[in-house]
């Protein structure tokens, strides 16, 4: 149980970080993926995979190696003084993702239960702060314990589906569409989202040798991504209209026709929404507690508490301006700064950096 735990739960601590949202919700699949075309969305899904995995490999040994748990540590260890970059970037990440799984529950909870906007916006965000508050411990317990819930319920989506639309599904593929550069998709899709994998850090403390992060790093991809495929081939049949959709998966759960199953799949997605706050957050956490650590202090539960709630409200504000856009310009705003400060430095000098350290040792 110890080994699988050092082998999957990287896995489950980034899929639950970037799960939440607009990928929880579909609006990423039909803007990155689906908007190409079936064809071309399967290429660039595939593609965000390998380039997943790769990163997580070179991103979880330099972080084994140099004991850099927290993305300060690592990014100090990779950029020098430069790291700040990458803060400045994430921290902007950090922003929008609060936004957006703010404006999904409010969505969610005012359009399948009748409540007011604001009340998924302010839950969501209270039982954000009460994860964070619980620290280490909880947030990995949370992760993997929700994650076979959510893979779960997207199972039980996926197979329905398939038997509800599944000649539209084939059709669709059979087109054999390619609308635009997958290429240039999986690359924008998967550059802005590494920016979130600092969230699983803190499960590489688990970690004994080299084997335990290649191991990990290559199921980290297909863990995080295999809710994105399953989603991907059975909206598939709905190209090109649920393209334009605000929230697609409601756009299909309307078409599946049961309410039992619509609330079960929210609930689901709440769930996913908090633990995306929770992990980006707890990441910062992670970062002043280190930071205060080399001044030989403590960062105090209070101290937690009040990043997480400034953190939040700030991203509660942002959500005012609709989850469509927030998809559409601030994600892609800051997608190559993440390839530049974080994914091209950690797939060349990062591991160049674990060479060396293994040749000193040798």
């Amino acid at each position: 149980m110890k080994a699988l735990r050092r082998y999957l739960l990287p896995g489950f601590m980034f899929q639950s970080a970037v799960i939440g949202g607009a990928y929880g919700t579909g609006k990423e699949m039909t803007e990155f993926f689906l908007s190409l075309g079936p064809t071309g969305g399967a290429l660039a899904l595939a593609l965000n995979t390998v380039i997943w995995s790769a990163v997580a490999i070179a991103s979880f040994e330099l972080a084994r190696v140099f004991k850099a748990f927290d993305y300060r540590s690592l990014l100090r260890v990779l950029l020098g003084p430069f790291w700040v970059v990458f803060e400045a970037l994430y921290l902007i990440l950090l922003m929008l993702v609060l936004a957006v799984i703010a404006a999904a529950a409010g969505t969610i909870l005012q359009e399948t239960f009748g409540l007011p906007y604001l009340t998924g916006v302010i839950g969501s965000m209270a039982l954000v702060g009460l994860l964070v508050f619980g620290g280490n411990e909880v947030i990995e317990r949370v992760f993997t314990g929700w994650s076979t819930v959510l893979y779960l319920v997207y199972v039980i989506f996926f197979i329905w589906c398939l038997r509800a639309f599944g000649p539209a599904i084939q059709e669709s593929f059979a087109s054999g569409v390619i609308d635009g550069s997958w290429i240039n998709g999986g690359l924008r899709y998967a550059g802005y989202n590494l920016g979130i994998l600092p969230a699983a850090f803190i499960a590489i403390r688990h970690h004994r040798s080299r084997k335990d992060t290649v191991i990990s790093g290559l199921l980290t991809g297909p863990i995080a991504m295999m809710p994105a495929v399953l989603f991907f081939v059975a909206i598939a049949g709905e190209y090109p209209a649920i393209v334009g959709a605000e929230v697609p998966v409601d756009y299909m759960l309307r078409l599946l026709g049961s309410q039992t199953f619509r609330v079960v799949y929210y609930v689901m997605l709440f769930g996913t929404l908090v633990e995306t706050g929770a992990g980006m957050i707890h990441a910062v956490n992670e970062r002043v507690a280190r930071a205060m650590a080399e001044r030989k202090r403590e960062i105090s539960s209070g101290m937690r508490v009040a990043c997480a709630t400034g953190l939040l409200v700030a991203g509660a504000l942002i959500s005012e301006l609709g989850l469509t856009p927030l998809v559409a310009k601030g994600y892609g705003t800051i997608t190559w700064g993440f390839v530049v400060v974080f994914v091209l430095p950690v797939l060349t000098r990062g591991v160049f950096l674990c060479w060396k350290k293994a040749r000193e040792e040798a």
